[in-house]
């Protein structure tokens, strides 16, 4: 079986190396849940339009072209992890992002993706 170019030929860790980026790993702990969320593309959209304004469920599903019961589900995985806040009035729910921070996310990936987009042409 042949080894792939890609990869080291001989398993020799740089303890140094290796040392000196371990402290720094843990930085990254539990992030990969929020990418988790956001690897979806509905609960993206919603992220997306709701850092434009506010909107109740009910303006999220009609914007997507889904149900309100499928909107209410992302919004509470969203919730969970703290990237939207809802506020009642009467017997709406309005959402927000809960802070700037998962656009930045979105906004980098966006440029990201049109940086690939573009040196592929």
């Amino acid at each position: 079986m042949t080894k792939p170019t890609d990869a080291c030929e001989e398993f020799t860790p740089d303890a140094q190396r290796v040392s000196g980026v371990h402290t720094d790993i843990s930085a990254v702990q539990g992030i990969s849940e929020i990418f988790r969320v956001l690897g979806d593309q509905t609960r993206t959209q919603i992220v997306w339009a709701l850092a434009n304004q506010e909107l109740c469920v009910c303006d999220i599903a009609q914007l997507l072209g889904v149900s309100s019961s499928l909107v209410s589900h992302h919004l509470r995985l969203l919730r969970h992890l703290r990237l939207v806040k809802f506020r009642k009035e009467g017997k709406q729910a309005f959402y927000t992002l809960d802070d700037d921070h998962v656009v930045q996310l979105i906004h980098a990936a966006i440029d990201h993706y049109h940086e690939q987009a573009a040196s592929k042409t």
